[in-house]
């Protein structure tokens, strides 16, 4: 593996180091930052204590990110624009991403200083938003396309509905559960803070199996966090080395015969398709974007690529990469331009595949069948080699380790007048797991701190109890404050790394 960045020059070779170190050090971070909200609820309830509790949410949110797929992974890669994408082998692409991660840093760490539960996500989502629009404008590029604003829009829409749906759901939850389980004095246990218990059982700990479900749902809130936010490090590390080292990291080269067998077929397929629909399909391009002259008389792949994928050479696109791919069963076959200029390729016909989708007269039955085909066509280009896995699970693991008390302090303590219920905890931290764990497995980058900070207010409201304004107010202020500011902060280093090159 090492041979892979032997040829590195050393200019090149410190920016690869720091980046991974920006990449992994925003796990732990995040890990540290985000803790809290598996932890939070079970420490003021006194289900666990805080250090086994801790060690706990570490280990769940090593297997969340060892075994939680890529899906949200290359969502939030995709959230850059294709060209952007496609030029990533340059320092600029380095320094982009350096500069974003540096932003995602600085915000996350000062929100934490501060014990503020804010977003992780929206703090790395921002970053791509600046450093895209800068970009954008240092190239004199149009700013409506720097951005990938589907995909962003989607996101975004999952990031402002999830905290609705987790303050709902568990408010819901809790009512349920104050109306139907409190009948006899043993039911009423539930509703009580771990003081009250105290004070009329002489007990610390909650009951047995109220006990159980906290535990339970606290390591699935650990997992569920480790299998979203653990992957975006993961997307990020992959950019990074296939500017770096695109040899060994443009395609996948341990991939099947099989694997390629399935994106040669999703190629030949959407061949098929585009021939079946000319009319539809030429009239519906030429109003997404202007057709230029295709041109192709250079004789080697990366003399051909462009800059940008343009939707007019979609044909000739499929055609380029069905001649590479042709009978072919290992990637190893191939030479390394080769491999560049298929993955070039491969992303184009996605970005198309994704436009065509996005047409208002695109049945759902042919948007699903187009979903499907361009998993299959990019099943070989995005992937994780299992060492990159285990780096960024050990990196947020160890970082969900430590620094975790300022948060938890500000949930556990500052949003509710008193203390946590046992069914508050419950119903907050079951509403998390659910949503982040269907989140994850739909691919869809959502707010750990988000959904549970607004289960926990849900819970409070629907009993009965107060919550603290004052800190309410300034958490609702930083999450409105997280997305400008990484924008800024992202864009700003951006624009000054640029020009000190």
């Amino acid at each position: 593996m090492l041979d892979l960045f032997s040829a590195l020059d050393f200019h090149t070779g410190y920016l690869l180091f720091i980046a991974l170190f920006f990449i992994l050090f925003y796990e732990a971070i995040n890990g540290f930052h985000d803790t809290a909200n598996a932890v939070a609820t079970v420490i003021y309830t006194r289900a666990l204590s805080s250090q086994l509790a801790v060690v706990m949410s570490g280990i769940f949110n090593f297997f969340g990110v060892l075994l939680g797929g890529l899906s949200v992974a290359y969502a939030i890669v995709h959230l850059l624009p294709t060209d952007l994408l496609l030029n990533i082998r340059s320092t600029h692409g380095l320094i982009m991403l350096c500069s974003m991660l540096l932003a995602a840093i600085i915000w996350n760490l000062s929100t934490w200083y501060f014990g503020l539960p804010a977003s992780s996500s929206h703090t790395l989502i921002g970053g791509i938003i600046g450093i895209s629009l800068t970009h954008a404008w240092i190239t004199h590029n149009s700013l409506v396309e720097a951005l990938n604003i589907p995909k962003m829009l989607n996101i975004l829409l999952s990031l402002i509905i999830s905290p609705l749906f987790g303050f709902i759901i568990a408010g819901s939850l809790i009512f349920v559960l104050r109306k139907y389980w409190s009948g006899n004095k043993k039911r009423q246990r539930i509703h009580m803070t771990p003081g009250e218990r105290e004070r009329f059982d002489g007990k610390r700990k909650p009951p047995f199996w109220t006990r159980v479900a906290l535990i339970l749902s606290a390591i699935g809130v650990s997992y569920s966090h480790g299998a979203n936010d653990g992957q975006k490090g993961i997307g990020l590390m992959m950019l990074v080395l296939i500017a770096v080292a695109p040899a060994g990291f443009a395609v996948n080269m341990n991939a099947s015969g099989y694997d390629i067998f399935r994106t040669r077929s999703a190629v030949h397929h959407l061949y098929q398709y585009y021939s079946q629909r000319p009319a539809i399909f030429l009239k519906k391009i030429h109003q997404v974007s202007p057709i230029t002259p295709i041109t192709d008389s250079a004789s080697q792949p990366q003399n051909r690529m462009k800059s940008r994928c343009d939707i007019s050479d979609t044909f000739l696109t499929i055609i380029k990469a069905q001649e590479i791919l042709d009978n072919l069963v290992n990637y190893h076959t191939i030479n390394i331009e080769q491999r560049i200029y298929l993955r070039h390729l491969l992303m184009c016909i996605a970005n198309t595949v994704d436009k065509v989708s996005l047409l208002p007269n695109t049945p759902p039955i042919d948007q699903i069948l187009l979903s499907k085909l361009k998993k299959d066509l990019l099943n070989t280009i995005e992937y994780a080699p299992i060492w990159i896995i285990m780096m960024v699970a050990i990196a947020l693991s160890l970082g969900t380790m430590t620094g975790w008390r300022r948060i938890a302090t500000t949930i556990g303590e500052k949003v509710g007048k008193k203390g946590m219920t046992y069914a508050q905890g419950m119903s907050a931290q079951l509403t998390a797991a659910v949503s982040i764990g269907v989140a994850s497995y739909t691919g869809i980058p959502v707010s750990t701190t988000h959904i549970l900070s607004s289960s926990v207010a849900g819970t409070i409201l629907l009993s009965g109890g107060g919550i603290q304004l004052r800190t309410v107010k300034i958490i609702l202020i930083a999450w409105l404050l997280t997305l400008p500011i990484s924008m800024l902060l992202s864009g700003a280093l951006y624009a000054l790394a640029i020009k000190i090159m």
